[in-house]
């Protein structure tokens, strides 16, 4: 979350994880705070108060940081980021809505579509990207990333006990309670109000679950909708076996090398 640091530190961090693993890193730069406005404000407060959205202007400052653009004249024109010798991973502009499509087009970056939680159509902004994309000196074709939500199970019943999980976490939030994961026994006996019903049906709308073949089969429909060059899963499960196993089911599907 770029409003929330100095580029010149985003820079460093990420050319040190770069030198430790390379070619294994990416950097994914998002406009929003990504918390409450409290904490925001803690992440923020001994850095130069700004007023409105300067993402743009501390994403040009983090680039010239990279390339040495900044003029002679300017104070940062001796400011280098170290280890010097050690390019910035990919970048990847972050986004949930169109703006944020048209302005990694905009600056020829890749762009990665939270589809997990975003209210905007995902076909509408990754199709957008793609034809109004500008090429750099970072990116010569348009690359973009899908960010799907997904629990696999062996059965549809067992994908739904355990993603009653997710459902209770997202009721959770809407309240403004950011507590750990509940369990899917604690879940299943949580007292839901009716617009607690109504909010986990539209959180669902966003989240693929069920067994192997019903989860591929959407992912698959997701990538021929958007043109996603990649997806991105995040499975939000309580349980670290039935977590590890929804990923192995993926992994198994997409016919995707093991780690081991």
């Amino acid at each position: 979350m770029l409003v929330n640091h100095a580029p010149l530190m985003v820079a460093e961090r990420f050319k040190v994880l770069e030198a430790l693993f390379p070619g294994r890193i990416d950097l994914g730069l998002g406009r929003a705070p990504g918390t409450d406005p409290v904490t925001a404000y803690a992440l923020r407060r001994r850095q130069e108060a700004r007023e409105g959205d300067d993402f743009l202007e501390r994403f040009q400052e983090l680039i010239l940081l990279e390339r040495g653009g900044f003029p002679p004249e300017h104070p940062f024109r001796n400011v280098h980021a170290v280890p010097s010798d050690v390019a910035l991973p990919p970048i990847w502009l972050l986004g949930s809505s169109g703006y944020s499509a048209e302005l990694a087009a905009a600056v020829g970056m890749g762009f990665a579509f939270a589809h997990h939680f975003a209210d905007h159509d995902a076909a509408s902004a990754m199709l957008s990207y793609r034809t109004h994309f500008r090429p750099s000196e970072a990116l010569p074709q348009p690359r973009a990333i899908l960010a799907v939500a997904a629990i696999a199970a062996d059965s549809d019943a067992e994908a739904e006990r355990i993603a009653a999980s997710a459902d209770l976490h997202f009721v959770r939030r809407a309240k403004g309670e950011f507590v750990p994961l509940a369990s899917p026994e604690e879940a299943a006996a949580y007292p839901y109000a009716p617009v607690d019903r109504q909010r986990i049906a539209r959180q669902r709308e966003r989240v693929v679950v069920g067994n192997i073949d019903r989860v591929t089969a959407r992912l698959l429909a997701l990538v021929e909708a958007t043109r996603a060059d990649e997806l991105m899963i995040t499975t939000m499960v309580y349980d670290h076996a039935a977590r590890r196993h929804s990923y192995e089911l993926l992994a198994e599907a997409f016919d995707l090398p093991s780690a081991a």
